[in-house]
């Protein structure tokens, strides 16, 4: 870069709102991306259905945690707007405009897409009209022996006031006709749908013509609606759904104990304030205009759909029909040579660092390693971090025994999980009750890293071995999650994790560590100095290069810097799955920079930073994303990859996903988003199908 070329980059203002997105819109866009996998026909039939679940479960919580927060801040006027500027009243009106359009796009999806080429797979949702006599009376049997007895209708007048529903219920407004028994004609009541019954039944196969034939809990209750109302005419039955603030919220400074004030809080998650209004769109604006004021909401928060309020529920089919002809092929996922039919794991992981890639590598290996450990008498200590791990999680098993073998056992628990608080409380006391050491990290810090940790005698010395990653301790997520996970011995390695632990679950001045970087200590300024020299290697005439694989990227200080680093001339490749504030493309300021996302069949969660370093790379596997909350106020690692080998395979398989034009999508500098397609006469190249094929069995 030349003196002129370097004084007008000085000269630009990087922190002007133009070279940042909004961070709630840049979601809405990821979810965006996520409903397009419906329509991608390269996914099988269920996983595109699955792809659909997964857009209104993506859906709801957006709108209760991230909505929730922007109408807080308007409530009390503590408008906060990011780096781009854009006031939160803006933000939610852009908001309600997305997701007008994208909800009308997926039930359009759905009822002309998927329903009909279900259909034609024998796969089907039978309306109230096209019951059969014999459907119509297995209907009217379940309702009167399954539904009626645990249903509680609530007319609506100065003796019941409009009740408190619980978050997500499934509910319909009956506008009525009539007096009843008492002579009351207010003519309105509710039907709260019993949370006790599935929302999706099967029909019985003898009363069907083949296939799977389901029929929704609320065409049932919408047939016999009048049932619960006797002797009164029922003009209409809407279904509706009520979206509510989810996040918690307690004091931390009265918080004298933690677990005991997250589990006062969970029941009060069900009935925060209210953020949405899912109706059908045939119900009457008079009954909409009645539930909008009776949740204090406005015509901006209502959402009108076609079909049921809650698609979510559509996963169990995607989950039960014995269809596997419509799902992706099941596979194995393979052990590494280095482990693979090893009886003494603590020789083996002497022998050699062994490097995972989940799901195409086997989860297994994190679990025998320590299952070992619990059985082995040499092994004196666990120390391990669980975020999310399961209801019936093999960890928390290994975990037990090792506790009941009276070895030292302390688990860091992060009670904050968000939508995982519950379960991880439970974790905590059949731990506790089994002799282990639970604490719940550090008050105002969440503990988001991966570790675990094990002490071992041997010779009359002890050795320490660790197992880092950057995902959590889950064998079921570690089957849908792309996720590395780092099994070492290196004495230096496993000193720096054992500080780490020592300062969580201890107190003192943070310690000094000499590989790994650690959030909110080392890990930001590490990523500074990172990129600081990847910009003095372009500056010296060198290739420079940072290659970054996260799930968000948002950190304003951060992207300074890569704009900076793109101003000298490093080129940069960022692989954001989801939320990213960058704006790639700018001349002048990020002309060097591209921002892809991957979605496919797994979930890619893999956070990887890679740094060129003039020919020497240094790699580092991480749990942190390039957000706020992760660089600045969680308990985060960030470990080397330093193993010639596995550098090498790193470098390979960040090159696919770069390559990849099967399920890419590329950020514009406009915000928006293009799918990547495969140019004419060139092979496809679609890393995960590559990943599954080197390395699943």
């Amino acid at each position: 870069m030349s003196t002129s070329d370097k004084t007008e980059a000085t000269a630009i203002d990087l922190n002007s709102p133009e070279f940042y997105f909004n961070r709630e819109l840049s979601h809405m866009q990821f979810n965006m991306r996520v409903l397009e996998q419906a329509t991608d026909e390269s996914h099988p039939l269920l996983n595109r259905l699955m792809f659909l679940c997964i857009f209104s479960s993506n859906l709801d919580e957006f709108f209760e945690v991230r909505v929730a927060s922007l109408k807080k801040q308007l409530a009390f006027s503590r408008e906060m707007p990011g780096p781009d500027g854009t006031p939160p009243a803006q933000v939610l009106e852009q908001i309600h405009q997305l997701t007008t359009q994208t909800v009308e796009h997926q039930y359009k999806v759905l009822n002309e897409h998927l329903f009909p080429q279900m259909a034609k797979e024998n796969i089907h949702f039978i309306r109230r009209g096209d019951w059969n006599a014999a459907q119509k009376k297995w209907v009217k049997q379940y309702f009167e022996e399954e539904i009626q007895p645990v249903i509680s209708p609530i007319g609506l007048d100065p003796a019941h006031p409009f009740p408190r529903l619980v978050n997500k219920s499934l509910n319909f407004i009956v506008d009525l006709e009539g007096k009843d028994a008492f002579g009351r004609n207010t003519g309105l009541a509710l039907i709260p749908a019993p949370r006790s019954l599935p929302r999706l039944n099967r029909l019985p196969d003898d009363i069907c013509d083949g296939g799977d034939n389901y029929v929704f809990l609320s065409s049932m209750i919408h047939q016999y609606a009048d049932q619960l109302f006797p002797g009164m005419k029922v003009k209409g039955c809407y279904q509706f759904r009520l979206t509510r603030n989810a996040d918690l919220t307690f004091d931390k400074e009265d918080a004298t104990d933690l677990a005991s004030a997250l589990q006062n809080e969970l029941h009060a998650r069900h009935y925060g304030d209210a953020v949405r209004l899912e109706v059908v769109d045939n119900c009457p604006e008079p009954l909409w205009t009645f539930l909008l004021d009776k949740f204090n909401l406005g015509e901006q928060d209502l959402y009108r759909v076609n079909g049921p309020v809650n698609l979510h529920r559509l996963a169990s089919v995607a989950a039960q029909a014995q269809r596997p002809e419509l799902r992706y092929p099941s596979f194995t996922p393979s052990i590494p040579k280095g482990l693979k039919g090893k009886k003494d794991f603590f020789e083996a992981i002497k022998k050699s660092d062994q490097l995972l890639l989940h799901p195409f590598q086997s989860f297994t290996p994190v679990v025998d390693l320590i299952r070992t450990a619990a059985k082995d008498p040499d092994v004196l200590a666990i120390k391990q971090t669980l975020y999310r791990t399961g209801a019936n999680s093999e960890v928390v098993d290994a975990l037990v025994e090792a506790a009941r073998k009276n070895k030292e056992v302390t688990v860091i628990i992060e009670l904050r999980a968000r939508f995982d608080e519950e379960e991880n409380l439970h974790l905590a006391n059949r731990l506790q009750e089994a002799g282990a050491v639970v604490v719940y990290g550090v008050v105002g810090y969440k503990t988001h890293a991966k570790m675990m940790l094990i002490v071992r005698r041997e010779n009359k010395k002890l050795r320490r071995y660790a197992h880092l990653g950057t995902g959590n301790y889950h064998a079921g997520n570690a089957r849908l999650y792309t996720d590395y996970g780092l099994i070492t011995c290196n004495k230096d390695i496993t000193e720096d994790v054992h500080k780490i632990f020592m300062q969580i679950t201890g107190m003192g001045k943070a310690l000094s560590v000499k590989k790994l970087y650690h959030a909110p200590f080392t890990l930001h300024k590490g990523l500074f100095s990172l990129i600081a020299s990847e910009i003095e290697h372009a500056n010296q005439g060198k290739a420079a290069r940072i290659i970054v694989k996260v799930n968000s990227l948002t950190e304003p200080k951060v992207i300074q810097a890569l704009y900076k680093a793109s101003q000298a001339g490093v080129k940069i490749e960022c692989i954001v799955r989801g939320m990213c504030r960058l704006v790639p493309g700018v001349e002048g300021v990020s002309e060097n920079i591209r921002v892809r996302s991957i979605i496919g069949r797994f979930l890619e969660h893999t956070r990887v930073y890679y740094f060129a370093n003039d020919g020497s790379p240094k790699i580092y596997g991480s749990s942190a994303d390039w957000m706020e909350r992760n660089l600045l106020s969680r308990v985060e690692v960030s470990f080397p990859i330093d193993n010639e080998k596995w550098v090498k395979r790193l470098q390979d398989e960040l090159e696919l996903y770069i390559t990849d034009n099967c399920q890419s999508w590329m950020l514009q500098t406009d915000g928006s988003y293009t799918k990547v397609e495969v140019p004419a006469g060139e092979d496809p190249i679609n890393a995960q199908q590559i990943l599954l094929e080197r390395f699943a069995i």
